[in-house]
C-alpha cells in the first residue's frame, strides 16, 4: 500500500547545531596538533552565552574561546540584533581532564587492542532510492536549507534572511516502496524584522516558491520529477520568525542525531556524534557501519541494508554483528550469513576503524551540519593556529567512510 514518509534537517544557524559545530571545531583543533588526543567536549548555547564542557586528555593547550568565536562567526551571527553575537557573547569553559578510570579501558600497550570507549550499539543504513546511498526525504531536506544558506549568503534577492532555520520534506511512496513524489515541504526560516506581517508572510513565502525551490531543482537535476503542483508548502507556519538562533532556543551538542544520520530511516543506537574523538565507538562505529552498508549496496547484495555492530567499554572485539536487507538481498544468502562474511571482510576493532578510515585527523568540523552520512568525500588543506602562535597546516581526507572502495572486495567475497 502506497505510504507517505517524512524527514527533517535544521541549517548551521539551529541552536543546536551551533553547538555540534563548536564541539566539532574543538576536536579537530586538538587532533591537529595531537592525533593522539582524548576528547569528549559539549557545548551550550543560550542568549548571549556559550558554556563549553567535558574531558580532555591532550599535549596542546588551546583557546578553546576564540575557536567557539571563530565558528561562532563563521556560521554568520556576527549582528548585536542577533542577541548572541560572535565577539561579545561570554565563553565559559570548564573542560577538564579525562578520567583515568575511562583511559584505562582504552589505552593498551598494543595500539591493535584498544579498547572501546564505550559500550553501546551503532548503526549503519544503505538504500540504492539515491545516488549517494541515502534516503531520498532526508537528502532532499538537506539541500533546502543548503541552498537557502547560500542563498543568505551570496544572494541580493534576500538580504532579510538570518542564519536559523528548519526544513521537512514529507514523500509519497508507491506500493514498490519506490518515492513517487513530493507531498509536503515545511520550512521555518529566521528573518529580519518587517514593518507589516502580513508583507512579511507573503514576501518570504514568495521567494521561497520562486527562488528557492528553482534553485534545488536545478542544482539537483535527478529530483526535478519529485516536485509538482500540488506539494503542500508550510512556509514559516508559525507567522514571525525574528528571535532565533540561541536567544530563541538553547542549543546543545548531540540534540540532532536523527539529523545527523538517516532522517529516521534505518535505526538509531542513540550515541550523538559531535564533540567526540574516534576513540569513542558512538562516532567511529557509526562511521564505520555506514561505509560497509553503503558498499554492500553499492555491490548489489541488497537493495537496502542496516547494519549493527555492539561493543563493551574497554573491549576491543565487538560483541556482535547484525545484518538486516529487509527482503531485498540479492544472494542466496540470509541475513544471518551476510553477518558472517561482512565479519571476516571488516575489522571493527576500533584501532583497525580509525585507520581504515583515517579518522585520528582534524575532519569534523565539516560533519557537523547537513549530515555526516551521504557527503562528497574530498581531499583538502587546512591550518590550525595555536595560542603560542604555532601553525600547522595538514592534508587530510574528508568523510572518508562515503568511499565505495570495498565494492569489488564484497564482489570477490560473496561470489558476484
Amino acid at each position: 500500500m502506497a505510504y507517505l514518509f517524512t524527514s527533517e534537517s535544521v541549517s548551521e544557524g539551529h541552536p543546536d547545531k551551533i553547538a555540534d559545530q563548536i564541539s566539532d571545531a574543538l576536536i579537530d583543533n586538538f587532533l591537529a596538533f595531537d592525533p593522539e588526543s582524548k576528547v569528549a567536549c559539549e557545548t551550550l548555547v543560550t542568549t548571549g552565552q556559550v558554556i563549553l564542557a567535558g574531558e580532555v586528555k591532550s599535549k596542546i593547550y588551546l583557546d578553546v574561546q576564540q575557536i567557539a568565536r571563530d565558528v561562532i562567526r563563521k556560521i554568520g551571527y556576527t549582528k548585536s540584533e542577533y542577541m548572541f553575537e560572535a565577539n561579545s557573547c561570554g565563553v565559559l569553559s570548564a573542560i577538564h581532564e579525562q578520567s583515568q578510570d575511562i583511559n584505562q579501558g582504552v589505552d593498551r600497550q598494543s595500539k591493535e587492542e584498544q579498547g572501546a570507549g564505550d559500550q553501546g550499539m551503532m548503526f549503519g543504513y544503505a538504500t540504492n532510492e539515491t545516488e549517494d546511498y541515502m534516503p531520498l526525504a532526508l537528502n532532499l531536506s538537506h539541500k533546502l536549507l543548503q541552498e537557502l544558506a547560500a542563498l543568505r549568503r551570496e544572494s541580493k534577492e534576500i538580504t532579510y534572511l538570518r542564519p536559523d532555520a528548519k526544513s521537512q520534506v514529507t514523500l509519497e511512496y508507491d506500493n514498490n516502496n519506490k518515492p513517487v513524489r513530493i507531498d509536503a515541504i515545511v520550512i521555518s526560516t529566521q528573518h529580519d524584522d518587517f514593518a507589516d506581517e502580513a508583507t512579511m508572510l507573503a514576501k518570504i513565502e514568495k521567494d521561497i516558491k520562486e527562488i528557492l525551490i528553482p534553485r534545488v531543482i536545478k542544482n539537483n537535476p535527478q529530483y526535478a520529477h519529485l516536485f509538482n503542483d500540488t506539494i503542500n508548502y508550510h512556509i514559516n507556519p508559525t507567522g514571525k520568525f525574528v528571535i532565533g538562533g540561541p536567544h530563541g532556543d538553547t542549543g546543545l551538542t548531540g540534540r540532532k542525531i536523527i539529523v545527523d544520520t538517516y532522517g529516521g530511516k534505518g535505526a538509531h543506537g542513540g550515541g550523538a556524534f559531535s564533540g567526540k574523538d574516534p576513540s569513542k565507538v558512538d562516532r567511529s562505529a557509526a562511521y564505520a557501519t555506514r561505509h560497509i552498508a553503503k558498499n554492500l549496496v553499492a555491490a548489489g547484495i541488497a537493495d537496502e541494508i542496516l547494519v549493527q555492530v555492539s561493543y563493551a567499554i574497554g573491549v576491543a572485539k565487538p560483541m556482535g554483528i547484525y545484518i538486516n536487507t529487509y527482503g531485498t538481498a540479492k544472494v542466496n544468502l540470509t541475513d544471518g550469513e551476510i553477518a558472517k562474511k561482512v565479519e571476516q571482510l571488516f575489522d571493527m576493532r576500533p584501532y583497525f576503524i580509525e585507520q581504515r578510515l583515517k579518522l585520528r585527523n582534524p575532519i569534523y568540523s565539516e560533519t557537523a551540519a547537513y549530515g555526516h552520512m551521504g557527503r562528497k568525500p574530498q581531499t583538502v588543506t587546512k591550518t590550525f593556529t595555536a595560542p603560542n602562535g604555532e601553525e600547522k597546516t595538514v592534508e587530510v581526507e574528508l568523510f572518508t567512510w562515503e568511499k565505495l572502495d570495498y565494492v569489488e572486495k564484497v564482489k570477490e567475497a560473496f561470489g558476484l
